[in-house]
């Protein structure tokens, strides 16, 4: 008779994992190695990124140097030099192990896997692919191309260009609701304009109408819960706050410098002005959760870690433009590492590594 408490153990897994949408998680140690004889044939990545002993590592764009740069999260150690083609100017993780690289003056982006930190895919035939949003339950991104005045459908899962939605616009920053159904896009850096596109229809997105915002918009978030947007700006200090369906900013928040970059952790927002060189903390509200914290000048784009990912851990990084630094932040904020590690690093991401 098999043992009663591997069975329920194995039971325990098998129902929970739907919950998590076929989430790529780091299990306990002990858990994977009793589980693994079980699961390995059901979720084989899963198992070896964790068997493996991977950790979490933030992926830097290295500009200049046709390649990105994994860094220890714990130790701001690099891990690994990861060669791409030439110019990835930006980067963006999933939760299915992998992570897309924008290659702007190219056309192109690369596909990598993160628990081998390789390049296993290059996808031509772009115009100048910018920013990535990946979807929370699919394989499936959506990439902006400011030459095409698009969005561009990347399948994950095959490893090819799925479509594209034209936007009366060049498509720049871009960001997408977690419950999958709705894409905001900024048609600008600095922008007059911004497309909200319906995505319930993972692969054929549909653009549904723009809205103009209070200011010249540069960069746009989804807060948590799916109900709040906010649309920073590329020419004034200011936050435009939207409800999901609101045509006009609910609320208009104070920032730094523009252009502003913003993320989000469950209860915060973290938003950067790289001209000013600050990483400010606000509540969901907007208020401000404490002090600004000083990070380095060109510290532009923001990234958060999701903690399923990330043992639990919510973990922030900004790249250094100009400076080719990265700087780790903890939760309310603080530096934990910074260390420079490339001419320029215009983007970031983290990520769990194998």
């Amino acid at each position: 008779m098999p043992d009663i408490r591997l069975f329920l153990l194995w039971r325990s897994m098998d129902l929970l994992w739907p919950l998590r949408r076929m989430r790529c998680m780091k299990r306990r140690s002990f858990l994977v190695a009793a589980a693994a004889p079980l699961v390995t044939a059901a979720f084989p990545r899963a198992l070896t990124a964790a068997t493996n002993g991977g950790g979490v590592v933030a992926l830097v764009t290295a500009d200049l140097e046709s390649r990105i740069v994994a860094v220890d999260t714990s130790s701001g150690r690099i891990v690994k030099h990861i060669p791409t083609v030439s110019g990835p100017r930006s980067v963006e993780g999933n939760v299915f192990g992998q992570a897309l690289v924008a290659h702007t003056s190219l056309g192109r982006v690369s596909i990598l896997d993160t628990a081998t930190l390789t390049v296993v895919a290059e996808l031509a035939g772009l115009g100048e692919p910018r920013y990535t949003a990946m979807h929370p339950s699919e394989r499936i991104a959506y990439v902006s191309d400011s030459k095409g005045e698009s969005v561009i459908v990347v399948d994950l899962a095959r490893r090819r260009i799925a479509g594209h939605v034209a936007l009366p616009g060049p498509a720049r920053h871009l960001s997408l609701s977690d419950d999958g159904r709705r894409l905001w896009v900024v048609l600008g850096s600095k922008a007059g304009r911004v497309a909200i596109l319906d995505a319930d229809n993972p692969l054929r997105p549909a653009l549904r109408h723009t809205l103009v915002p209070p200011f010249l918009a540069h960069d746009v978030a989804w807060a948590p819960g799916s109900e709040r947007v906010w649309l920073t700006s590329g020419a004034r200090g200011k936050i435009a706050v939207y409800g999901r369906e609101s045509a006009t900013p609910l609320a208009l928040l104070r920032a730094d410098a523009p252009p502003q970059h913003v993320a989000f952790s469950r209860s915060r927002a973290y938003v950067t002005s790289g001209d000013d060189g600050t990483l400010s903390v606000h509540r969901l509200d907007g208020s401000a959760a404490g002090p600004a914290a000083r990070v380095p000048v060109g510290s532009y784009n923001v990234s958060l870690s999701d903690p399923d990912t990330t043992f639990g851990q919510r973990l922030g990084v900004t790249p250094s433009l100009g400076g080719g630094t990265v700087c780790l932040f903890a939760a309310n904020g603080a530096t934990r590492i910074m260390r420079r590690v490339a001419r320029s690093a215009h983007d970031a991401c983290i990520v769990e590594a194998g």
